[in-house]
């Protein structure tokens, strides 16, 4: 089995609507998203020859996807009131709206379906909201 790993970084608040603790509320974090693809077979023809999937596209497939997660305020749907929300958006801050509470489990699951419905082949995700904190998804 032949396996690749490569990493991307965003720096984005969020907070945890419901929880009893720090972390409800609003603070930020340098996230650092490694993901790891697998694969039996290398590439047998053309300039791919060798590769089990071109370095390029696979960085830039997670690149963008931290991208889209950069310098914002991610939240669960439903989590801030509709004043507060309009508030933000007139000011014009950048907002992320998720169907999930934005914990790295979560984001390690979210980030794994996105890229495995590109046509990756995760085997898994590792979500860093910390030097010292991980959370992993995966096989």
């Amino acid at each position: 089995m032949y396996y690749l790993k490569t990493s991307a970084c965003f720096d984005s608040a969020h907070f945890l609507h419901g929880y009893n603790g720090k972390c409800a509320n609003i603070h930020g974090h340098h996230w650092v998203v490694e993901v790891k693809i697998s694969g039996g077979k290398l590439q047998e023809n053309g300039e791919k020859r060798g590769m089990l999937l071109d370095f390029g596209d696979f960085k830039k497939a997670v690149k963008e996807l931290a991208e889209s997660f950069d310098h914002t305020l991610i939240y669960e749907k439903n989590t801030l009131k509709p004043a507060t929300l309009a508030a933000l958006q007139e000011e014009g801050f950048s907002l992320v709206e998720t169907e999930f509470r934005p914990t790295a489990e979560n984001f390690a699951a979210h980030i794994y379906a996105d890229l495995c419905n590109k046509g990756l082949p995760v085997c898994s995700v590792t979500v860093y909201e910390s030097p010292e904190n991980c959370a992993s998804y995966g096989e």
